[in-house]
């Protein structure tokens, strides 16, 4: 299904994007957050696959996509990005939502359901959860905003694999071309991050890894699935049990032969997804 191209004004005064799949009339609507480098691309495909039952909006956070970047950079933080989907919603006129939120996007779903219990149907958090495993954090903190430039496109697919290859020991050339598509851009015809290097210093601050038990704890209330790459090293094995104990109505499902994070294009992890909103969505 095509999207709708939507263009808003946070309340800081930043022009931001999102696409908007708009899914049967009347459809619920799920909201799905990308990671710290990744943008509304990454969702294309699991867009297109839930916008046969629901309505879903993929948003480029500031500083990402076609989102504007942030003149002042210490304001690319969770707390800041909370604010801007709440403006978005606004602006779409939803009332209800469930969240699909990878990495960072997951700590912002946390968030939203804390600060908007009342709006959020249900949360899918993909690989990560209310503490960060430090070594994940290192990795990210190694390359973000970090790397020389590339020239070609053939390096940034090299790029792509070398960053994100250790996740994904399976993906062949096509795989790596196909997130390389999605994580650059052309710039005077050549390849650029699609991102603000600048959102690097959030990851240097430390709020990128902030501890959100006790807000975690207050989201008893909401049905959570929790997908976890079966090597990643953000979302520790052992964090995962603790947020399955704490919370009776988390799903835990483990996605064999992946790491940081998964695409979610898994057969385990997209049938989960289906199961779990058609229930709680």
């Amino acid at each position: 299904m095509e999207y709708i191209d939507v263009f808003y004004t946070s309340d800081d005064g930043l022009r931001l994007y999102a696409r908007d799949y708009p899914g049967p009339a009347g459809a619920p609507c799920v909201l799905c957050l990308p990671g710290l480098t990744r943008n509304s691309k990454d969702f294309a495909a699991l867009a297109q696959d839930l916008s046969r039952t629901y309505r879903v909006i993929c948003p480029d956070q500031r500083g990402r996509g076609r989102s504007a970047r942030d003149p002042q950079p210490e304001r690319y933080r969770p707390e800041r990005y909370v604010l801007d989907m709440l403006r978005l919603l606004d602006v779409l006129r939803v009332d209800f939502v469930s969240l699909v939120g990878t990495s960072l996007g997951g700590l912002m779903a946390i968030l939203l359901m804390a600060q908007a219990p009342g709006s959020i149907r249900a949360a899918v958090l993909n690989d990560v959860g209310p503490e960060i495993d430090p070594r994940g954090i290192a990795r990210i903190a190694a390359y973000v905003g970090k790397l020389a430039p590339v020239t070609t496109w053939e390096q940034a697919v090299a790029r792509t694999a070398q960053v994100n290859g250790p996740a994904f020991p399976h993906f062949l050339d096509a795989d790596w071309e196909a997130m390389a598509r999605s994580t650059y851009v052309l710039v005077d015809g050549a390849p650029v991050s699609d991102y603000d290097p600048a959102i690097s210093q959030g990851v240097a601050s430390g709020s990128a890894a902030p501890n959100l038990w006790p807000l975690f704890e207050r989201c008893a209330q909401h049905p959570m699935l929790a997908i976890r790459g079966e090597s990643s090293d953000i979302l520790a094995a052992s964090t995962l049990e603790q947020m399955a104990q704490r919370m009776p109505r988390l799903t835990a499902v483990t996605i064999r032969g992946v790491g940081h994070a998964p695409m979610l294009d898994e057969s385990d992890a997209r049938a989960a997804i289906h199961r779990f909103l058609a229930e709680h969505a």
